[in-house]
């Protein structure tokens, strides 16, 4: 049985978000960013509805440009993939795997290039989304991304009164970004 779908669990996430004075709490991963703030993405849980049974909603949000960042950066790498085929990246490498740095630069340049190119050729846009699994292991995992350009408690918080009341909208346009746009 799926925990995030029994009463108890909820009850416990109800008092803890009426503790936060939220509708909703942070989730802490043990992989989480060494960031000091990140503002782009958050992971919370709150109580909703889900074919008429209270459940927990496991909610990943994150902007956009975070969500168009992350997708032209795995292109960019399946090309370097390709046009190399026997690299390993930094954070895929063990401990015994041997580090070459004149390689690494040259990937890095690689990388880079192939990164400007997609953003240029606008190869990859994004439109708001949320994605449903009713698979998954603790309630129901929801993936967001919203054409904002942070995330916050109020943008959370909207989010899950209108997720909850079933008047969420979203912006049914496509957007492309580029590394420019930030600097």
């Amino acid at each position: 049985m799926n925990p995030g779908f029994d009463p108890e669990e909820i009850a416990q996430l109800k008092r803890e978000c009426k503790a936060e004075r939220l509708n909703f709490v942070y989730v802490t991963d043990e992989f989480e960013d060494d960031e000091e703030e990140n503002n782009e993405h958050a992971h919370v849980q709150f109580v909703g509805s889900y074919k008429d049974k209270e459940v927990v909603y496991d909610l990943l949000i994150y902007t956009l440009r975070l969500h168009h960042s992350t997708l032209v950066y795995d292109a960019a790498l399946e090309r370097l993939k390709l046009q190399m085929p026997d690299y390993i990246s930094p954070d895929e490498r063990g401990e015994n795997d041997v580090v070459d740095f004149d390689k690494d630069e040259e990937a890095e340049i690689l990388l880079t290039e192939f990164i400007e190119e997609i953003e240029e050729n606008e190869e990859i846009s994004v439109r708001e989304h949320v994605e449903v699994d009713d698979k998954f292991d603790y309630g129901i995992g929801l993936e967001v991304g919203l054409n904002k350009t942070e995330i916050n408690d109020k943008i959370i918080n909207d989010f899950i009164i209108r997720y909850n009341s079933g008047r969420l909208q979203l912006d049914p346009n496509v957007y492309s970004f580029s590394t420019e746009d930030e600097e």
